[in-house]
């Protein structure tokens, strides 16, 4: 039953050798890798002008110069990956190029960055995604987090489908983005150029608010800072070239093309569109908010069928745009738990032939996140940015090492990009730092050494274990001896019957432990019970005859008395093995099981937390048939 509930919801389990259907083209790497990078036109841009609003009409002015500082960057990070990708066919992601090129250590850090950035990305692009359509349903505003979370669901639902039906999922929403606003910013720039600049709009946006504050320095590295955040998908592509078909390189480097190429040209219009229509950031907490994309397709082509059409495609695009973290984060993890910085289970596919726990954890994440920021883009961006360019300076970084080993003129070609883009993106990396810290930025700053200490503590918790247990022992086979054998009952019945016939075929020291919690009769009825149904039976067959042990309880304790019995045996026998032997009831449906064994469950575990090198815990299960 539960097999097949999964079925419908997960889809029928996939082979290994099914592996090869699940791999990406350049038609689905465009979707599922790019989203992130295509939605961050409508929050990057937002987050840009909302720095800017202080100085009113004046601040749109700025508009432009701050797109085209941006573009330049997209441009040196756009050749970067380029390289990335063809020096590291089979994974070129942050984690993968600093470790191998700075070390470990960097590369943990790396690892670590691209982890938040990723978890950061799902948040923003859903709250981001839910914000387009309350600016178009103001009616949905209170209802607003918990539309965040039914998006987060069905995101995750589709994610541990598959990596091939999700392409498919998200090739549409992403045509009907790039057709919908592409045109609707084709029209507008025609509309702008042919009335020298200054457009009339369909439907007129809210009036600039007088400025308030004059410009400075500060203020425009603040804004670019905050319009970094539309960069923060690039590197997903060089991180997932594993994913596609062959040939991967190709295929990678094509798909990164598109991405940028499109990013590029609506960065361009947006910059130029904002100052044309009088386009302002508004107060997202504030009824009658709107996104910059809702006032801008409204301004161009009113708020008609078309609008809500677009608004539609942007709700999609920006709410799937967290595909990008749900096809790198999982990577990250399976990286990082390969070379021990994350439990082995992180690197282990699930049905789907996805990895579903890196899946799950960052659902998980993504959640809390939502929840402890309400579902407010504005609250979530200063966090942002922070992870993904301490990972493109890392990646940028160990390139320049990368090619410094290698010969040869092309090399050092490559090696002058890549140092371009090192000292781009760390210059970039401190601006944002510098801007976002008082913002909110130093939470990243906390929890991204924290998780690297983290990281660390587990890789060296998994040495120690190999030091403790890898090494090959001898077989001792001297003074072998049956174990003693203790099997804790509440009463006679068939499960306690196949345990103690078990621990016979074990052992000629058995001792049956009975904790009595209640009547003197009870205790009295079990002894005269077990006098008949258990010696009575063994004399007669002349096998070993297992003792009735009661303790009596007077705090109606169990498991203390039984761990006291256990040690007391375990001193008794110092040169033999006691083996705890816990009879099970199994019922045929998983639900009815939480009825039962918790008592059983509990004593597994303080027995296994008691530490004994010499006592064995043993489960006898009895299955009840339907």
């Amino acid at each position: 039953m539960m097999s097949s509930l999964l079925d419908k919801i997960l889809g029928r389990p996939l082979k290994s050798s099914e592996r090869k259907k699940e791999e990406l083209t350049v038609a689905t790497g465009v979707p599922v890798l790019g989203l992130d990078a295509l939605a961050s036109t409508a929050y990057g841009a937002e987050a840009a002008l909302t720095i800017l609003m202080p100085l009113g009409v004046a601040g749109l002015r700025y508009m432009p110069m701050i797109m085209l500082a941006i573009l330049a960057l997209l441009a040196t990070l756009y050749f970067s990956y380029r390289q990335t990708a063809a020096a590291y066919p089979s994974g070129g992601g942050a984690y993968i190029v600093a470790k191998d090129n700075l070390g470990t250590r960097a590369g943990v850090v790396a690892g670590t960055a691209l982890l938040l950035d990723y978890m950061l990305n799902v948040a923003v692009g859903i709250s981001a995604g839910v914000g387009a359509v309350v600016s178009a349903i103001p009616m949905l505003q209170k209802q607003r987090l918990a539309f965040c979370l039914l998006v987060l669901v069905v995101l995750t639902v589709i994610n541990l489908r598959g990596v091939r039906e999700t392409g498919i999922t998200f090739v549409f929403p992403v045509l009907a983005f790039v057709l919908c606003v592409g045109s609707a910013m084709i029209v507008g720039v025609v509309q702008a150029v042919l009335s020298g600049g200054h457009p009339r709009p369909a439907a007129s946006p809210l009036p600039v608010s007088a400025a308030t504050q004059a410009v400075s320095a500060w203020m425009l590295l603040r804004a670019f800072a905050s319009g970094c955040t539309a960069m923060t998908g690039i590197e997903a592509v060089s991180n997932a070239i594993p994913l596609f078909r062959k040939p991967t390189v190709p295929n990678a480097q094509w798909t990164l093309t598109i991405i940028v190429a499109i990013l590029g040209a609506f960065l361009l219009a947006i910059g130029y569109l904002c100052p044309a229509y009088h386009i302002r950031a508004m107060n997202e907490q504030q009824p009658g908010y709107q996104t910059i994309f809702s006032q801008l397709i409204g301004a161009i082509a009113g708020y008609g069928v078309f609008y809500s059409i677009a608004i539609a495609s942007i709700f999609s695009v920006l709410v799937f745009s967290a595909q990008t973290s749900f096809a790198g984060f999982p990577r990250v993890c399976r990286q990082l738990a390969e070379d021990g910085f994350l439990p082995s289970f992180f690197g282990e596919r699930g049905r789907r032939l996805v990895f579903s726990s890196g899946i799950i954890i960052l659902a998980i994440l993504s959640g809390i996140l939502l929840i402890a920021f309400r579902g407010v883009t504005d609250k979530l961006i200063p966090l942002f940015a922070i992870g993904a360019f301490s990972a493109f300076a890392f990646s940028q970084i160990g390139m320049v090492g990368h090619w410094q080993r290698k010969k040869g003129r092309a090399a050092r070609t490559k090696l002058v990009i890549n140092a371009i883009g090192a000292t781009a993106t760390s210059v970039a990396l401190v601006i944002i730092v510098a801007a976002k810290f008082v913002e909110g930025a130093w939470i990243i700053l906390v929890v991204g050494p924290g998780s690297v200490w983290l990281f660390w503590k587990i890789k060296r918790h998994y040495e120690f274990i190999a030091r403790e247990v890898e090494h090959p022992a001898k077989l001792q086979t001297g003074k072998l001896r049956p174990p003693v054998v203790i099997i804790p009952i509440d009463s006679w019945n068939r499960v306690t019957e196949r345990a103690l016939r078990f621990g016979l075929e074990m052992s000629d020291d058995i001792t049956a432990l009975h904790v009595a919690c209640g009547k003197e009769s009870d205790s009295e009825s079990l002894q005269e019970t077990w006098a008949e149904k258990v010696e009575k039976p063994a004399r007669a067959a002349n096998a070993t005859v297992p003792r009735l042990e009661i303790i009596h309880s007077p705090y109606r304790q169990i498991y203390e008395p039984i761990l006291k019995f256990v040690q007391k045996k375990e001193q008794e026998n110092k040169d033999r093995l006691v083996a705890v032997v816990i009879p099970e009831l199994v019922e045929p449906h998983w639900y009815e099981r939480l009825l039962h064994n918790i008592r059983g469950a509990g004593l597994r575990a303080l027995l296994f937390l008691q530490g004994d090198r010499r006592t064995v815990v043993i489960t006898t299960p009895w299955y009840l048939r339907d």
